[in-house]
């Protein structure tokens, strides 16, 4: 089926443009943009003046399958993804049992794309059980289908494992993927250290912790050559590490989820354990700061770092609680806050949301381009709504920070290979 979308308000991440026109999605591609008719026999799509993007490629998509189904399903997060116009999940490796073989990923691989309408491609481990002691089969899990390899949030201590990965992954030019924060210094925080937690009696890590850890990666990729993007860098303290290892050359990329350039420490109030993250809530100065840096482009992509959880490992103490929130459906209204207060422009926002992941990644998805893949979303950067986690979230889990929160910008409709899996009011 041809479909034509007609009187678009067409995003280009790649030329930094806007402006109004007409798409023909034919053969899962983007056949052509400009000011023409509709071909005969298509499907017109009148979307109203409203925005077309390219669909947002979400690196680091926490899925339950295997071992935590009932948290969240490649079904669920398939659902959850295109009602949020998400069109490409890279999910993480973190699963349980992880996924450090090439039979899990072959698994896993088989049960997205029998379960989900939207893309899904996966992380692998880059050690064993993610415990860092023995890295996994790189070269098989390329073969396999991995996309980056990663230990998330379980950081790789013995420098010399790390040397031995990074050296491993450069000669096959697979991409590592870093979580930069001191195992030591933040075991066991729940904020960040500060008045706030001091006054709230809560344990906290210095934003030091995220800063020492990343010089400590720097100087592994400057040694062994690796390609190299960190996962959240949420603290102004790492940014002038940051630029001098892009300045100096080295292959490195940074990332930052919407949840650290939206939400500050003040967001915890009263013990709020939904708002309990992996690394902590920051305070103000550093989320401005970490947000001007993903608007000149220092950092580079912006993610949903979706983390399901369940209603009892969130009613529990702020200390004892799980950390992480739901992303996949409220990942783009939350980034239109940027873009409501003038920190960034819509193309500068899908430019970290699709463009620079798909690049990164190697995919042919986030361009706005004749050739590219028809995967897309048509949406309303304006339209208000409150939150409503019960009624509103596909996800099986609910722990989302915005339960509750007035948000401007709603999905109208996503699609995949040209062929639209959410609209606006079905199902």
């Amino acid at each position: 089926m041809t479909v034509f979308l007609e009187n678009a308000r067409i995003i280009d991440p790649g030329g930094g443009t806007e402006a109004l026109g007409n798409l023909v999605l034919d053969g899962g591609v983007i056949a052509a943009i400009g000011d023409m008719a509709a071909p005969k026999g298509a499907e017109v799509v009148d979307c109203g003046g409203k925005c077309v993007a390219p669909g947002i490629v979400d690196i680091g998509v926490k899925v339950g399958e295997p071992g935590e189904r009932h948290k969240e399903s490649f079904r669920s997060a398939g659902l959850a993804a295109a009602a949020g116009g998400v069109t490409t999940i890279i999910a993480r490796p973190d699963t349980s049992p992880a996924i450090d073989t090439p039979e899990t990923l072959e698994f896993v691989t088989r049960r997205a794309a029998e379960a989900s309408p939207v893309r899904i491609r996966h992380m692998a481990a880059l050690t064993k059980g993610r415990a860092g002691r023995e890295m996994t089969e790189i070269g098989f899990l390329m073969d396999a289908g991995a996309m980056a390899f990663s230990d998330c949030d379980h950081v790789v201590s013995d420098n010399k494992v790390l040397s031995r990965a990074l050296t491993y992954a450069r000669a096959m030019g697979a991409l590592v993927i870093g979580h930069p924060q001191d195992p030591g210094l933040s075991k066991g925080a729940a904020v960040t250290s500060g008045k706030f937690a001091s006054l709230r009696g809560l344990p906290g890590v210095s934003p030091l912790a995220e800063r020492m850890a990343f010089d400590r990666d720097m100087a592994l990729v400057e040694m062994t050559g690796a390609r190299y993007h960190a996962d959240q860098v949420t603290c102004a303290r790492t940014l002038p590490a940051l630029e001098r290892a892009k300045a100096n050359g080295l292959d490195v990329t940074a990332g930052v989820s919407v949840h650290h350039v939206t939400l500050n420490e003040f967001d915890v109030g009263d013990y709020r354990t939904f708002f309990k993250l992996t690394p902590p809530l920051r305070p103000e100065d550093d989320r401005r700061a970490v947000a001007e840096a993903l608007a000149t482009g220092l950092i580079d992509i912006l993610c949903s770092m979706h983390t399901p959880q369940d209603e009892e490992s969130k009613r529990l103490p702020y200390e004892e609680a799980a950390a992480g929130a739901v992303a996949l459906e409220t990942f783009l209204p939350a980034a239109l806050r940027l873009v409501h207060d003038g920190t960034l422009t819509l193309p500068q926002l899908f430019r970290a949301m699709a463009l620079n992941p798909a690049k990164r990644l190697g995919l042919p998805q986030g361009r706005m381009a004749e050739g590219a893949p028809a995967d897309l979303v048509l949406f309303d950067p304006d339209a208000p709504f409150v939150l409503d986690r019960f009624t509103m979230l596909r996800s099986k889990s609910k722990n989302t920070p915005f339960d509750g929160a007035r948000m401007e910008g709603k999905v109208l409709a996503t699609f995949v290979a040209g062929r639209r899996v959410f609209a606006a009011g079905e199902g």
